[in-house]
């Protein structure tokens, strides 16, 4: 089933202490794309500028992405410039210059207004609200924001976080909007607002899902980070993260607790592959064979096993709720 990703393309400039890169391919919506197209179709809606690598173009084609929804325009494409620390953690913006990226309006292609899977990537959530209203019932919404969004556009972040399936946050954007101190109230005060279901986004720690209803074990489900013995360049991975959850839901239709449990953990792999190389070159080669064998890996690394989920489905929401797109 065709997943559609809207959000930034751009040029990355990244430093690490292994090494660096110019003028990369990267973005939310770059990253997204290239790992779910892993599992199934994408549908890519964003803008670049005439200055925009061919090759690039050239990459997202072969791996089955439709760009039908790519705005090509006069003018500079979204670059960015980040020099991480040794231990990677954190992140120095060096520079950014939004371009086009700054006047951008999503225009939804036709074609794309009836994809099953929609994802929201980290973009103005007054953009965000645009997309919904274009869109024809989706089977599963979801959406990524920043803490940027969450200070300066709240009412309209707010507004989008109630009419998605699914939020995607970091650990900290959940504590900073809720204004909780402890992740599972935050965790709570957002599913609140409307949402069927959380990813929290944790870093080398891994992240966590909290769905409606059950027991703590019911609702909460944690996954550790896959362990890797160096890391080249983080960027991208929580983008990769969600474009490896979503492409999985896909792929598979099942929106069932259980489902969307192991959507995580093979987000959670797909990113681990990400890291080991700048830009997307990690995921340029990789097939479902590689992820299945990391799968087998992870799961003999944490002991996971499938079974005993809880029956139902996450996406079920309150009697009489109208879930169409963009509507109370």
């Amino acid at each position: 089933m065709a997943i559609m990703v809207v959000g930034s393309v751009a040029l990355d400039s990244v430093q690490t202490p292994h090494g660096s890169r110019e003028a990369s391919l990267g973005g939310a919506c770059t990253y997204f794309a290239t790992a779910a197209s892993l599992f199934d179709r994408v549908r890519m809606v964003g803008v670049v500028g005439t200055d925009f690598p061919e090759q690039y173009l050239d990459l997202l084609r072969s791996r089955d992405i439709d760009l039908a929804g790519l705005q090509i325009l006069p003018g500079e494409t979204f670059s960015w410039s980040g020099r991480y620390g040794v231990d990677m953690g954190d992140v120095e913006t060096l520079d950014t210059r939004l371009n086009l990226f700054s006047d951008f309006h999503p225009v939804v292609p036709e074609s794309y207004r009836e994809s099953p899977f929609l994802f929201l990537a980290n973009i103005d959530p007054d953009l965000q609200l645009e997309v919904l209203s274009q869109v024809e019932r989706p089977r599963l919404t979801a959406l990524d924001s920043m803490d940027f969004w969450i200070t300066g556009k709240r009412a309209s972040l707010t507004r989008a976080m109630s009419l998605v399936d699914l939020v995607v946050l970091n650990e900290t954007e959940v504590l900073m909007y809720s204004g909780r101190s402890r992740l599972i109230d935050g965790a709570e005060a957002i599913l609140d607002l409307g949402p069927a279901a959380l990813v929290i986004k944790r870093g080398s720690e891994g992240s966590m899902l909290v769905t409606r209803g059950g027991s703590i074990g019911e609702r909460y489900f944690v996954t550790p980070a896959y362990l890797l013995p160096a890391v080249t360049d983080p960027t991208g991975a929580g983008d990769t993260f969600a474009g490896g959850m979503m492409g999985y839901l896909a792929r598979t239709g099942d929106l069932s607790v259980s489902g969307m449990r192991r959507a995580l953990v093979y987000a959670t792999i797909v990113a681990s592959f990400t890291v080991q190389g700048f830009s997307v070159d990690a995921l340029r080669n990789l097939t479902l064979d590689d992820i299945a064998a990391r799968y087998r890996d992870y799961r003999c690394m944490t002991l996971y096993d499938p079974s005993p989920c809880p029956a139902g489905d996450w996406l079920e929401r309150p009697l009489g709720r109208n879930t169409r797109a963009g509507t109370n």
